[in-house]
């Protein structure tokens, strides 16, 4: 049977409690009625109400509210543990203790509203009796306190008092509990808080400050207790009987004061009776102890309240009796805890001196200074903010007594004759202050009234003086406090009140520490030589380093120096060099402290010293001293890690919770470590403070410390919090708690800042590891989650959690075990819960963020999906009822946004939660996602929403939200097919365009950007989630490009508005080259720029003028790092390729070109020299590599990248294409005249050709020497520079020329890949156009260079017979095209190179007839394709995402395809052989003589002319035997008309194969060198003429000749 438990609609006094305390609790109210519950839950509802006597519904209501906060299972669970006798028992006893600490907070809240309402008492369990006692105790406390603060505000009846009166002497003022015999020691504090607070109560009862001001107004008869004679007669009896127990004392003396003021002259022996009686229960000590005691364990108002009580008993009875009849050493620490509350210290103040307490500050100043401590300690109780520091600095100021004690009677002194006066006859000098400063005197003349005592002659001076005079009479006192072991516990008890007093002043208010500067400047000697005896005095030292920790957090560097030298801190004798060295604590002496914590603090059991020492290192480091002085704390640090962390538990302790608050201190200071800023550590090899931190917590045993507090779990903290009086700062509970804290943020630290490492730290294996009873320190911190008292408690566990979940090799799922389900209802409830701690929500989702991708099991756990209709081979699902999504859903909800349970860290958090779904590609989440009605567009709506303006904006999560939103919808797009989006994105996308939100998030991104340009670095407090804004736009923007259908991108307007503010944000980020974070910024902004000029160039084609901003774009980042901005380089050099591409220079500042030339020149060069510097350090290194071992690892001025988008070869490609723009090649000439570009291009080519190496590069370089060369000044540049020196012989280094068969050196690479084959082609044309250009200027030359190559060119004419791929007959086009230029010097060729001459033309004559073969014989060409050169075909295109099944019609289609790509391959291979057939009748025209030439001139010598053609008129054969005859050259002709039907596909064809222009090396990232239309004036040429109307033309003039 399915029971569903409801949760209650009654609150829990704990839910109350937790109000007002200031967390929210709120829950939405539920309406339940008797009939809602469920039958399970009424049965065990009876056996609550059996056990703690309640009836059914109050039981029932109380089984609810325990489901709702503590029950730490699932509902399932439930069933089972009501079914089993044995679980149902441990939860019976789990939900008394929930009903004990539901009646301490109802108590709690009654306290804090002062009001009476009071609970019944019940009957206890048997097997909880000392438990049950326990609380009975807590409760009597708690109803003691509300009736003291009630009687506070309310006036006390006399009968009351006279009941209460009985009431507590009955009970022994709580020593006397009914059973008693049940009290052990853990219950000594509520009993003495008992006894405590009853005595409060019946002191406020008689009104003590109205009878005060009775009698000052003489009106004594208005007091209660003036009507009342009965019952002050039977008080008076009743107190007679008082005395016997300490709690009495206080009772006692207000008894006195009421009826000695009510009833002076009655029972006066009766009334001295009494008061001896309580000043022999030492009253005022009992008082001064009532006060600390409630001051540190009570809440704030009650704590007042009782020194506000005491406060009016001291004041009369100062009035109404003498001082010296009162105990004065504890009246002084009664009156000084009293005056310790700040508002009291105020009251005090504007009192007269002359009355109440004031009496004894007047006393006290009158012994100053032979009782020093009297004075000082009320001065410090009297400081509590800076009007009464101003106070007190005024009262010494106006000091106008000096009390001297004497044994004897001076000579100097003039006295009256009945000694009550004395008079100085000579100036008496009281301090000696040391040379040069003025000694403290006590001039002649001054009268002294005297007081004969026990130890002498008192003379109370009338001598005035100010506060300067204090200060010199302070000095002398610390100056001289230990010079004598012997006299150090009295000069001690002297120093302490006046350390204590300057401590308190200038922590209150540091503007007067320049006054006491004499007094704190000698707290260093003081410190040293009281360190230094035998048995030092703790308590002072402890106050001295209280002093300096004060002192630090204003002058950290002063401090530490004058520390530094006084042996008290922990020093190194060596210098600290290596991490190793600090571990083991070589050459690290303990210092002054570290012997006293040994010898004296732990044998004794108190750390005042050790308190002090943590909290002056804390501050030292929170200071930011700097690296030397930061290494100078490291033997301090590392005591406490090595020494203190590992063992303070183990320590001796007389006090509770200085254990506790130890423990905080320590993790404060590591804490601060971990938390220091890389300026204030210094970067280097040697161990920082920091890094010793983290090593030591990772690999000692200070990280098991850290562990094992982790560890305490939320049970432990449960029970110390139920068993303190109340929740307050400094109570043991809130200390550990904030220990904890501490602990979570300190391991979190150290995972996130250890260096990487293959190896798992002893820190991080503690932390993932499995015990043998199956517990683990994961589900500890998940356990957390149960915590309600302090939300950050919880919400730092998680967060380490997340950290875990990322960093360390584990399954959480795994970890939590059987836990897992209850453990995730938890975290839901308080995911769900509209009232929770907002940050702790956010945190959660934070943690199931980081989980999506790190934790499946777990991330599975939460969403909860289940399988529809129970169909396990089904792929639908639905969210389960303990889903994490039913709660993201809600967030997201735009009905929900703006609504107090849904600020925007909260919405932000959600949204990040999803995006990393898609991001991992939880298909199953996601596909239920896509079905909920309205995701899409709640999903959408923050991008619909308008923000406020950069510079306004308070939410910079608003921004992150909107990333998020558009990462997602981008995923979807990407991963989905358009058809199968959901039609509610795709209207969403529509209406996304209508309103024209491209428009506005255009804009609004290129105003952040440039808001963030006009920032100063230090003011940017937003940049992350700028960042991420502008990278989610940028990737929707790319989408767009390639999904504009979808994404409803299509208006060219938009297109150009959108790319114009990209272009502008651009220059905005990157014109200020002294922002880190523009040009961050800067270089993610120019990848889109880049993108969009490649994607929509037709639409660009037409924009403004794009070619000046990236002109200036490049100047500003030329001199920004150029580390950082090398990518960007690249981009803007792309960019630039890709607008002269586009634009040209149509429409452009042609002003801007200089500059920009001179720019791109000083780059070229700059990289060329650098690439030369690498190279020759890389050949060292391998020539010194061959010898010895070489350890040399400097690398001149960075490693060099030869990359096909480097800066570089990019670099050159826009010198190329400037190149090209410039068409007169004014502003080049006068560029390379300034710039010596040339000369670096070609030694760094020269050496890349000798080694091999940059391929890149050196093609680049190849083709901006090429575009050269097509103009004449171009050419003589080139060829003046050296270009034959630079590429002759190292060119023989590319390639290898084969004896055996010439086919094998030749690459079957694709024709657009870079290869060396590339290189030695682009060679070969550089050479052709330089000698077309320049002609005989560059004869010699270029015959030098066929003939070094002559090999590589014999073989390249012979190797087309036998490989048809593109490469090779690219390169035998290119080959033929020099031949071609080199024959028209057939003279010059003749006399230098005779022999290559005639291997040259036999070879042209074979290579004639092998083309003419294989293009009369297309079956046979085709055959040699497919069995040989398979490699020629074009590769096919790479199929797209998410492409369905072939089916058979598909399969048909496909063969198709390959019949017609093989169609154009064999196509591509004629038009090849075309040309190359073309250019060698061109060249063999030049080996023969005209034909007119030869019938008109007689004396014309044939013998001249070698025979190139037999006279034979057989058909060609492919044979290399037949010999070339006249019917080649027929067939030729023939074969030439036959494909003129076919002029059209190869004229298209063409345009991919013309010499002159081979692929570049940056075709993948650069747009088409090809698709540029020619330049305005520019002259067609012969090269690009058709190739078969070339071959034509070159057959017919072959013929006529």
């Amino acid at each position: 049977m399915t029971v569903m438990y409801t949760f209650s609609s009654h609150r829990s006094c704990r839910e109350l409690w937790t109000i007002l305390l200031g967390r929210s609790a709120l829950r939405e109210p539920v309406r339940l009625d008797n009939k809602d519950v469920a039958q399970p839950l009424k049965d065990f509802g009876l056996r609550i109400s059996k056990l703690l006597g309640l009836d059914e519904q109050q039981s029932v209501q109380l089984l609810q509210c325990y489901l709702q906060e503590d029950y730490r299972g699932t509902r399932d669970s439930l069933k089972v543990v009501f079914k089993d006798e044995r679980q149902s028992q441990s939860l019976l006893l789990k939900i008394a203790d929930y009903y004990y600490e539901e009646r301490t907070c109802l108590l709690r809240c009654v306290l804090h509203f002062r009001s009476t309402n009071m609970g019944n008492p019940w009957e206890p369990h048997e097997r909880q009796v000392s438990r049950w006692f326990m609380q009975c105790l807590r409760e009597q406390s708690l109803l003691l306190e509300i009736i003291f603060l009630y009687y506070a505000y309310f006036e006390m009846s006399p009968s009351d008092l006279l009941s209460f009166t009985k009431m507590f002497k009955e009970q022994g003022f709580g020593l006397r509990q009914t059973n008693r015999h049940l009290v052990d020691n853990s219950m000594d504090a509520l009993v003495e808080r008992i006894g405590y607070l009853s005595c409060l109560i019946l002191v406020e009862g008689m009104d003590i400050d109205f009878l005060h001001k009775c009698a000052l107004e003489d009106c004594t008869e208005q007091h209660q207790f003036s009507s009342a004679p009965d019952i002050v007669k039977e008080m008076g009896q009743l107190l007679l009987t008082f005395g016997d127990i300490n709690h009495h004392g206080p009772v006692l003396l207000a008894w006195v004061l009421l009826r000695h003021t009510l009833r002076p002259d009655e029972s006066s022996p009766v009334i001295r009776r009494i008061g001896h009686t309580a000043l022999q229960l030492e009253v005022f000590k009992y008082l001064s102890a009532m006060l600390k005691s409630l001051g540190v364990s009570g809440n704030n108002c009650t704590a007042s309240t009782a020194k506000m009580c005491i406060y009016g008993l001291l004041s009369f009875m100062m009035t109404s009796f003498e001082e010296e009849s009162l105990q004065h050493t504890h009246l002084i620490d009664a009156a000084c805890e009293v005056l310790s509350a700040p508002n009291l210290a105020e009251v005090f103040w504007d009192m007269k001196p002359n009355m109440g307490l004031g009496m004894i500050l007047d006393s006290a100043a009158g012994m100053f200074p032979h009782k020093i401590g009297p004075l000082l300690q009320l001065l410090t109780a009297l400081v509590s903010n800076k009007l009464t520091v101003k106070k007190v600095y005024n009262f010494l100021d106006k000091m106008s007594f000096y009390t001297q004690v004497y044994k004897h009677k001076p000579n100097d002194i003039i006295s009256k004759d009945d000694e009550t006066l004395w008079r100085r006859q000579t100036p008496k000098l009281l301090y000696p202050l040391g040379s040069g400063q003025t000694n403290l005197w006590m001039p002649q003349g001054v009268l002294g009234q005297v007081m004969i005592g026990s130890d002498g002659y008192i003379i109370r001076w009338d001598h005035s003086y100010n506060r300067f005079s204090v200060n010199l009479y302070f000095k002398p006192m610390l100056m001289f406090s230990a010079v004598y072991s012997s006299d150090v516990l009295v000069h001690c008890a002297r120093v302490k009140p006046i350390l204590d007093l300057v401590h308190k002043i200038i922590s209150i208010d540091w503007t007067v520490s320049d006054c006491l500067l004499p007094l704190t400047s000698r707290i260093y000697m003081l410190l040293q030589r009281l360190t230094s005896v035998i048995d030092p005095p703790v308590e002072v030292i402890a106050s001295c380093v209280n002093c300096l920790a004060v002192l630090a957090a204003r002058m950290p560097g002063k401090v530490w120096s004058s520390l530094h030298h006084t042996g008290f801190l922990p020093f190194a004798s060596n210098p600290l060099t290596s991490m190793a060295q600090c571990l083991s604590a070589e050459g690290m002496k303990a210092g002054n402290y570290g012997n006293l914590l040994v010898q004296s603090e732990q044998p004794k059991g108190e750390y005042a010293v050790t308190i002090a020492f943590l909290r002056l290192i804390t501050t030292l480091i929170k200071g930011q001293l700097g690296s030397t002085q930061n290494k100078g704390l490291i033997p301090c640090v590392l005591l406490v890690l090595k020494e203190m962390l590992p063992t303070y538990h183990k320590w001796r302790y007389n006090t509770y919770g200085v254990r506790e608050r130890i423990g905080c201190l320590i993790f404060e200071l590591i804490h601060a470590i971990l938390n220091l800023s890389p300026d204030g550590e210094d970067q280097t090899s040697s161990p920082t403070l920091q890094s010793l931190c983290i090593y030591s917590l990772a690999n000692t045993e200070a990280g098991q410390a850290v562990v094992n507090i982790m560890g305490v779990g939320v049970d432990t903290i449960d029970m110390v919090l139920a068993a303190q009086p109340s929740r307050y700062t400094l109570d043991p509970g809130q200390i550990l708690i904030q220990t904890v804290k501490l602990a979570f943020s300190v391991t979190n630290n150290v995972i996130r800042l250890k260096p990487p490492s293959d190896l798992v730290s002893p820190l991080e294996q503690a932390l993932t590891q499995h015990s043998g009873h199956g517990t683990n320190l994961i589900i500890v911190l998940a356990k957390y989650i149960y915590h309600k008292h302090d939300p950050a408690l919880p919400r730092l566990a998680i967060q380490l959690l997340k950290r875990l979940a990322t960093a360390a090799p584990m399954s959480v799922y795994a970890c939590l075990g059987s836990d897992a389900a209850a453990i995730r209802d938890a975290f839901l409830t308080r995911l769900q819960s509209k009232t929770e701690d907002m940050r702790i929500k956010v945190m959660i989702l934070e943690f199931l963020t980081v989980a999506v991708e790190t934790q499946p099991g777990l991330i599975e756990l939460f969403l909860n999906l289940e399988v529809k209709d129970g169909n396990e081979g089904s792929k639908e699902f639905l969210l389960g009822e303990w889903s994490c999504l039913h709660v993201v859903l809600d967030l997201i909800d735009s009905k929900q946004q703006g609504k107090y349970w849904c600020p925007p860290l909260l919405h932000r958090a959600a949204l990040a939660f999803l995006l990393a779904l898609w991001q991992d590609r939880r298909d199953s989440a996601i596909s239920v996602l896509r079905a909920k009605e309205r995701f899409w567009e709640n999903l959408t709506t923050p991008l619909f929403g308008t923000l406020t303006p950069p510079s306004d904006t308070t939410e910079p999560c608003v921004l992150e939200t909107c990333a998020f939103v558009m990462e997602i919808i981008g995923l979807e797009i990407y991963y989905v097919v358009s058809g199968s989006l959901a039609q509610s994105l795709k209207d969403g996308l529509q209406k996304f365009s209508n309103a024209r939100r491209y428009e506005y998030w255009s804009q609004y991104v290129k105003s952040l950007v440039c808001h963030v340009a006009e920032m100063d670095e230090e003011s940017m407090c937003q940049f992350k989630e700028t960042q991420m804004l502008i990278s989610a736009w940028r990737m929707l923007l790319i989408l767009s490009t390639s999904h504009s259908d979808v994404m409803q991108l299509k208006d060219d307007a938009t297109k150009l508005k959108l790319f114009m503010d990209v272009l502008e944000g651009t220059k905005a980020a990157l014109m200020t080259p002294m922002s880190m974070t523009c040009l961050r910024l800067g270089s993610m902004i120019t990848t889109l720029l880049l993108i969009l000029l490649k994607q929509w160039r037709c639409v660009l084609a037409t924009a403004p003028d794009i070619l000046s901003p990236l002109s200036l774009i490049l100047e500003s980042v030329l001199k920004a790092d150029q580390e950082l901005m090398e990518r960007t380089k690249a981009k803007i050099f792309s960019a630039l390729i890709s607008v002269l591409q586009i634009q040209g220079l149509n429409g452009g500042d042609i002003s801007h070109l200089p500059q920009l030339l001179l720019s791109v020149c000083e780059t070229v060069k700059d990289e060329s020299l650098m690439l030369i510097d690498n190279m020759r350090y890389v050949s060292q290194t391998e020539d010194r590599a061959e010898d010895e071992d070489c350890m040399e690892t400097d690398s001149p001025r960075g490693a060099h990248k030869d990359q096909r988008d480097g800066v570089c070869v990019l670099a050159l490609h826009l010198a190329k294409e400037l190149c090209r723009t410039d068409e007169d090649g004014e502003h080049w000439y006068s560029v390379m005249r300034k710039v010596p570009v040339l000369p670096s291009v070609l030694s760094a080519v020269e050496l890349s050709l000798r080694s091999k190496h940059n391929l890149y590069f050196t093609e680049a370089a190849l083709h901006l020497l090429l575009t050269l060369a097509r103009t004449p000044q171009g050419a003589a540049a080139v060829a003046g520079a050296g270009v034959i020196q630079t590429i002759c012989l190292p060119l023989l280094s590319v390639y290898e020329v084969s004896s055996s068969e010439s086919s094998q050196s030749f690459s079957r690479k694709s024709q657009d890949s870079a290869c060396w084959p590339g290189v030695y082609r682009l060679c070969m044309s550089l050479m052709e156009s330089l000698l077309k250009t320049l002609r005989y200027n560059f004869i010699n030359e270029a015959l030098d260079f066929v003939g070094v190559h002559q090999e590589r060119i014999l073989q390249c004419l012979n190797a087309v017979r036998t490989v048809q791929s593109l490469t090779c007959l690219d390169e035998a086009d290119h080959t033929v095209g020099f031949l071609l230029q080199l024959s028209s010097f057939v003279k010059e060729w003749q006399f230098h190179l005779p022999k290559l001459l005639h291997d040259v033309q036999v070879n042209l004559c074979y290579l004639c007839q092998a083309c003419t073969y294989l293009l009369h014989s297309k079956k046979m060409l085709n055959h040699y394709l497919q069995a040989k050169n398979g490699e020629a075909l074009p590769p096919a295109p790479l199929p797209k995402a998410q492409r369905p099944p072939q089916t058979p019609s598909k399969e048909a289609a496909g063969a198709g395809e390959r019949e017609e790509t093989e169609q154009k391959a064999l196509l591509a291979v004629q038009c090849s052989l075309l040309k190359i057939l073309s250019k060698t009748l061109a060249t063999l025209q030049h080996f023969t003589p005209d034909c007119c030439q030869i019938l008109l001139d007689q004396c014309m010598d044939l013998a001249e002319y070698r025979t190139l053609f037999v006279l034979s008129f057989t058909t060609p054969a492919f044979d290399p035997d037949v010999a070339p005859s006249f019917g080649t050259l027929l067939a030729t002709i023939n074969v030439a008309l036959s494909m003129l039907t076919e002029s059209t596909l190869l004229s298209s064809l063409s345009r991919h194969f013309r010499r002159g222009s081979p692929s570049s090396p940056a075709s993948g990232l650069l747009p088409s060198t090809q698709s540029k239309p020619p330049t305005p004036g520019s002259k067609a040429s012969p090269e690009g003429q058709e190739p078969f109307i070339q071959l034509v033309q070159a057959f017919v003039r072959l013929v006529q000749r």
